[in-house]
């Protein structure tokens, strides 16, 4: 997880905006009330936890991938839970009609 700073001190990142897009960049820090570093920063932390989010969410897929060619084992724990589930609904639906 991304945390705001708290020290006292940072850092300092220095690069180059060409003209319309540092142009840009202060109407809308100006359009938000907002200091340009202020926007950067936020800009930054909000680049830094969709990466985060994006790893998240192919970590997920991975093990996803991973429980799904388990459960095409017959003998496996998953393949044995998807039984079990399948049991329950199919209970569930004769319950239901």
């Amino acid at each position: 997880m991304i945390h705001a700073n708290t020290s006292p001190k940072s850092d300092t990142l220095t690069f180059r905006l060409d003209a319309p897009l540092k142009a840009a960049l202060t109407q809308s820090a100006i359009d938000q009330q907002k200091q340009p570093g202020a926007l950067m920063r936020e800009l930054v932390r909000d680049h830094l936890a969709q990466r985060e989010r994006h790893a998240f969410e192919q970590e997920a897929l991975r093990q996803c991938h991973v429980i799904n060619a388990a459960a095409h084992e017959p003998d496996s724990d998953e393949a044995k839970v998807m039984r079990e589930l399948e049991d329950h609904l199919d209970r569930f639906a004769d319950e239901w009609r």
